[in-house]
């Protein structure tokens, strides 16, 4: 199925929930009513329970659990909160994609995350900003397992969704890759440019008129995302480091080939 025929399907691009609609409006104000996005978040109770259920997972290591909007807020901050529930939206458009274990596609997702955090720091490129692109970095996945349940299996039989081939499988399969159909969500949704360019451009951020730092960023999360899935093994971490990208970066390899250096929020 071609790219435009995928995105016309009534389940492939679901509408934004309302809440998360409100949140994505806040994207590029210098002030934000933290009390009315409060206010808002609470009228979901059903986003209410998965917001909470992310904020007090291992994931984001808090020194201590949160147990309302109002508390998460305070603790995380507007914008961890914020893609938290961009997060929890897409669960909720996406509840039970076939061939997706959605406990380890959001444990993957939180990795990259806290990855992106990390290193786009010597780009001097928002940290904010890195964490939600990286997040929702893997979402068209969701999209395709749901629209495309057939074709999906297939794939995954040959490269599981979290396989560093993946990509590539995808794209000789059906010429495109999670990657667009990520980016095409996010637009529909309306998210910043930002994050959908870093989205769509993610997989290949170098083979471009000019790179793009933060999908560069991206792409350094997902890599390494992917490898925390697959367990952790040295040989496969120091011989698929990608190298151009870790230049374009100014990484130190070290940080993120050591097996035990990814950990979680922050740790990676």
């Amino acid at each position: 199925m071609r790219l435009q025929a995928l995105l016309q399907r009534p389940d492939a691009l679901p509408v934004v929930p309302e809440v998360a609609a409100r949140l994505i409006a806040t994207f590029g104000r210098d002030e934000v009513d933290l009390n009315a996005v409060t206010a808002d978040i609470e009228r979901d109770p059903a986003l209410v329970a998965r917001l909470l259920q992310q904020a007090n997972s291992a994931f984001l290591r808090l020194l201590r659990p949160v147990h309302s909007v109002r508390d998460a807020v305070t603790v995380l901050g507007l914008h961890r909160v914020r893609a938290l529930v961009l997060a929890a939206a897409v669960q909720s458009r996406f509840p039970a994609p076939p061939g997706i274990d959605l406990e380890r596609f959001w444990a993957y997702s939180f990795v990259a995350a806290s990855v992106a955090r990390r290193v786009c720091a010597p780009r001097r490129l928002d940290d904010n900003v890195a964490f939600t692109a990286a997040l929702l970095h893997a979402v068209g996945e969701l999209v395709m397992h749901q629209a495309l349940p057939e074709v999906m299996r297939d794939l995954d039989r040959e490269r599981p969704w979290f396989a560093l081939e993946r990509a590539g499988a995808e794209y000789q399969a059906l010429g495109y890759s999670y990657a667009e159909v990520g980016a095409a969500l996010a637009q529909h949704w309306r998210l910043p440019r930002v994050l959908v360019q870093a989205i769509e451009h993610h997989v290949d951020p170098l083979h471009r008129e000019s790179a793009d730092p933060l999908a560069a960023v991206v792409h350094m999360a997902a890599w390494r995302a992917r490898l925390w899935t697959l367990g952790n093994q040295r040989d496969a971490l120091i011989h698929t480091y990608p190298d151009a990208v870790g230049e374009l970066l100014q990484l130190d390899p070290d940080t993120l080939v050591d097996p035990g250096g990814v950990d979680i929020e922050g740790g990676a």
